[in-house]
């Protein structure tokens, strides 16, 4: 198993249905419990065990996920209100070097909390009209809206197989 991708990379074939992104937001929606029941009572030492060498760390993991589900809520929330808005992207690597990410992780889990109950409301909301809508990626090119939720929900699962792993690690 490649431990960067443990469920492997996101892949859709094929036209995206409307049950496919009715179980993509459920999935988002469930996230934040998710990873909260995972990290709970970790000691400070547990939330420095990595998922693999030169991997992030189970408090970085977490800070990053807030982080970079924080960024996407408003990349919807831009194509929603601008035509095929151009989007930044950010230095992942280099916003775990800040020193927020020090902080303790509950400050994350409930930025990732709120931001997900925001998100799941607008997500259920969305027209068919609506997650037609895209975004420019300067290094991906067009994102539609309903393929970044299908982007999303895989993201959440890929970290929560990283602080899986990296729990194990520390047997």
């Amino acid at each position: 198993m490649d431990k960067r991708f443990p469920i492997g990379q996101f892949q859709q074939d094929g036209p995206i249905s409307e049950e496919q992104i009715k179980r993509w937001i459920e999935e988002i929606s469930q996230l934040p419990e998710q990873v909260i029941s995972l990290v709970k009572g970790l000691s400070e030492s547990e939330l420095l065990h990595t998922y693999r060498e030169g991997g992030w760390n189970i408090k970085q993991l977490v800070h990053h996920v807030a982080d970079s589900h924080l960024n996407s809520f408003i990349r919807f929330k831009l194509a929603l209100t601008e035509e095929s808005p151009i989007i930044k992207p950010y230095e992942e690597a280099e916003w775990s070097k800040l020193p927020d990410y020090d902080m303790p992780p509950q400050t994350a889990l409930d930025l990732l909390a709120s931001i997900h109950r925001k998100w799941v409301v607008l997500l259920r909301a969305l027209t068919a009209e609506q997650l037609e809508r895209t975004f420019q990626h300067p290094e991906s090119g067009e994102v539609s809206l309903k393929e970044n939720i299908g982007i999303y929900a895989w993201h959440g699962k890929h970290h929560l197989a990283h602080i899986r792993l990296a729990l194990e690690s520390q047997d």
